[in-house]
């Protein structure tokens, strides 16, 4: 049966980071004290950069990575990794050059794939997937028009990693990161809507005004595939974390705690 996810609502954005980035530390330090991995779904935009900047902290701090293994939900197509605007450049600069993280344990979709290669580019990284044991904790942001990774409007909920075409809204948000929407990749690998629903945990991160119409949208009943985000009302361990802007439009009190 369909729930809504829990919502927890904080001041900022940075302290929904911080609390985020406590739980994984956790999972992380109780898996290494186990003697086992803990495998992450990351997200890439500027919605988790506070809470990569409080991993590093972490790691800082004496938290190691070395256990981890992570998959990232997406990649622009006709990226090269230097590419500024790739997401392998991202993560690199926001996250995985500052932590332990042994190399050989970070997967990205390869942007560069050759178009004959990407079914089997993306069948491999759900393999991987696999291999590793499944994802623990799903990192996610959503976009305005509510899409999850890059599964836009009108993605099936039980679509594996594939290549997608991106929507026009969600060109426009990335125009002025590739110097204008003409610049902009016009398609992406990403992990589908059914790789999400498969982690044991996802944790959608939403942060300013632009995303309060959406939020409300997502955590509302009614599953639509026309809103990507509702279809995570069929998981049962989904929680929302936002800020103060991202949640004025819905009122806390008649939310799951």
């Amino acid at each position: 049966m369909p729930k809504l996810p829990s919502y927890h609502l904080f001041p900022t954005a940075e302290t929904a980071s911080k609390t985020l980035a406590a739980e994984i530390g956790e999972l992380v330090s109780s898996r290494a004290a186990a003697g086992q991995s803990a495998v992450l779904g990351l997200a890439t935009g500027s919605t988790p950069i506070p809470l990569y900047e409080e991993l590093v902290c972490l790691h800082r701090n004496g938290l190691s990575f070395a256990n981890v293994t992570t998959f990232n939900l997406d990649e622009y197509l006709g990226l090269e990794r230097k590419h500024e605007e790739s997401y392998w450049h991202f993560m690199h600069t926001h996250l995985f050059d500052h932590i332990n993280i042994p190399p050989g344990n970070i997967h990205i979709p390869d942007g560069t794939v050759a178009d004959e290669n990407l079914q089997g580019h993306c069948l491999d990284f759900e393999n991987a997937i696999v291999r590793a044991g499944g994802i623990d904790l799903q990192v996610l942001g959503i976009g305005r028009n509510g899409h999850i990774g890059f599964n836009e409007p009108g993605a099936s909920p039980e679509v594996r990693t594939h290549v997608t075409s991106l929507n026009e809204v969600t060109i426009a948000d990335a125009a002025e990161s590739f110097d204008g929407p003409q610049n902009v990749p016009a398609r992406a690998i990403t992990m589908g809507v059914g790789t999400i629903l498969d982690a044991r945990r996802v944790v959608l991160l939403a942060f300013g005004g632009s995303k309060a119409g959406i939020i409300k949208r997502a955590l509302t009943p009614g599953i639509t595939s026309e809103v990507p985000a509702t279809y995570l009302q069929l998981h049962d361990n989904v929680s929302f974390f936002v800020d103060a802007d991202a949640g004025a439009a819905i009122e806390p009190s008649s939310l799951p705690e």
